[in-house]
């Protein structure tokens, strides 16, 4: 929509966000109608409409097979758009028209905004089906005219409100309409059973909703006064009410057809389920996020005791061992740290990384610098635990065996995510200034233990390849071909 009004139309920043919020809202209007809803807008020559944006109704059949946005249609085609952008009222005069043998009820209504109509909307309604209207039918057409002259004035959508109509009650889900006092004077089967759900044993049909709504909630006190208030409809709201056996969820939407306030529709959904659902989720994210906290806490205290027993050992190689061990152990601890602030099973691995190379650093013999360029980006957790060890053994070879004593250089760590959406790959490059690779030098048959683990993960766990070369200039070049699900 935002390319169709700017490409054609006159309208600024601030139409087009009325348009939006109108076309968030509208599918309430079409569902009341059980109509299609087209939007036209002039074109800045004023001798074109434009269709900006089209809703089906989820309650009746749709009158139009195909996509109408985009279509161009010269002014005086159709006179009834015409009529309804020049005199800035709803025009229901005309024959209906017939389209592929469905005779199809064509009304335009303007849309207002401030002294301005900025465009029209052509609800269509298809014949074919109609019989005689039930009670909900009619209350259901009744409301629609009244949001439609509200449209009409300007007065609706509710500029400060914002509804996520994906997650808002629906009209299907649960209507009632009440009058200008709040007393029910039509209810949906659907809405009563909600009722009922909160435990109301009669009907509603007469009585106050407002009142009765703040004695079936569980509370007591100051809040039932705002509670009864609020689902009488004096004001566009949503909210909730929980009971013992359920929740339901509310929208109350003031009807002002002509400015003042002749009563309200009440959307209301039976949530119950879904929270219940949502409840067990956050449960168990947060069942999750603790185990992965004392993971981290059970690692670091092994950590501890590693190091107090490296303090006892004489033997310069297995207090080296050990301490190889500290490390191997903390880079595990730093990802399960890491997954215990998250919400899912996946981690941004660029801050592991950093803190990976700061650990490992403070083992240098000299002065050696260490830094990262590139992003690894989010990693899921099954990838990030096995990497954050390769990294660290990497690493640690590089800064134990690539300098000798007191001798300054640079680590440099480098990851590049690319491929396609299918086959997304992650190289990660790890390079050193150091003495670089003795001759002869094979790491795919090297028994250094950290060599080993490092090809075990890559190549068993993570499905990748490793591979260690001397560096373009000096120094020693590992490269990292990693397969990863691309961030969503």
């Amino acid at each position: 929509m935002n390319e169709l009004v700017r490409q054609h139309t006159a309208l600024d920043d601030s139409d087009l966000e009325w348009l939006h919020l109108l076309v968030s809202e509208w599918q309430l209007l079409s569902d009341l109608s059980f109509a299609d809803l087209v939007l036209w807008v002039p074109t800045r020559d004023g001798t074109r409409y434009v269709s900006v944006a089209q809703m089906r109704p989820n309650t009746g059949p749709t009158s139009y097979q195909d996509d109408m946005v985009g279509h161009l249609v010269p002014r005086g085609r159709r006179p009834m758009l015409d009529v309804a952008l020049d005199e800035g009222r709803i025009v229901r005069e005309g024959d209906p028209e017939w389209r592929e043998e469905v005779p199809v009820r064509i009304e335009s209504i303007p849309v207002r905004r401030a002294a301005r109509v900025l465009g029209v909307i052509a609800r269509n309604t298809n014949l074919l089906t109609v019989r005689t209207p039930s009670r909900l039918e009619l209350t259901y057409l009744q409301s629609a005219s009244d949001l439609a002259q509200m449209i009409a004035a300007g007065s609706f959508p509710f500029p400060d409100q914002q509804v996520d109509m994906d997650a808002s009650p629906r009209v299907g889900d649960g209507l009632i309409r009440l009058d200008a006092d709040g007393i029910v004077q039509y209810a949906s089967p659907n809405a009563l059973s909600a009722y009922h759900r909160l435990g109301l044993a009669a009907d509603l049909l007469g009585h106050h909703l407002g009142r009765t709504t703040a004695e079936l909630a569980p509370t007591r006190g100051p809040v039932d006064e705002a509670l009864a208030k609020v689902a009488s409809g004096w004001a566009p709201r949503e909210f909730e009410i929980e009971s013992a056996d359920g929740v339901i969820q509310f929208r109350a939407i003031p009807l002002k057809p002509k400015g003042t306030r002749i009563g309200s529709l009440v959307l209301l959904r039976d949530v119950t389920e879904l929270r219940r659902r949502e409840r067990e989720l956050m449960t168990k994210d947060a069942t999750i996020r603790e185990i992965h906290h004392r993971v981290k806490n059970n690692l670091q205290t092994v950590a501890a005791l590693l190091r107090l027993q490296a303090r006892r050992i004489e033997s310069e190689r297995g207090r080296e061992a050990l301490e190889e061990a500290v490390r191997r152990v903390g880079s595990i601890a730093i990802v399960h740290e890491t997954l215990s602030q998250n919400l899912d099973e996946r981690v941004e691995f660029d801050e592991i990384a950093d803190r990976v190379l700061a650990m490992v650093a403070e083992i240098s013999p000299g002065k050696v610098t260490g830094r990262r360029s590139g992003r690894f980006g989010i990693l899921d957790a099954e990838v990030a635990t096995p990497l954050s060890m390769v990294l660290t053994e990497v690493l640690q070879n590089a800064l134990e065996h690539g300098f000798r004593e007191g001798e300054t250089g640079t680590v440099e760590v480098t990851a590049v995510r690319g491929g396609t959406s299918k086959e997304a790959r992650l190289l990660v490059t790890i390079q050193d200034d150091g003495v670089g690779l003795p001759a002869g030098f094979d790491p795919h048959r090297s028994g250094n233990l950290g060599l080993q683990i490092v090809r075990t993960l890559v190549e068993g766990e993570l499905g990748g390849t490793f591979d260690m070369v001397p560096a373009p200039e000096r120094g020693t070049q590992v490269i990292l071909d990693i397969p990863v699900q691309t961030q969503k």
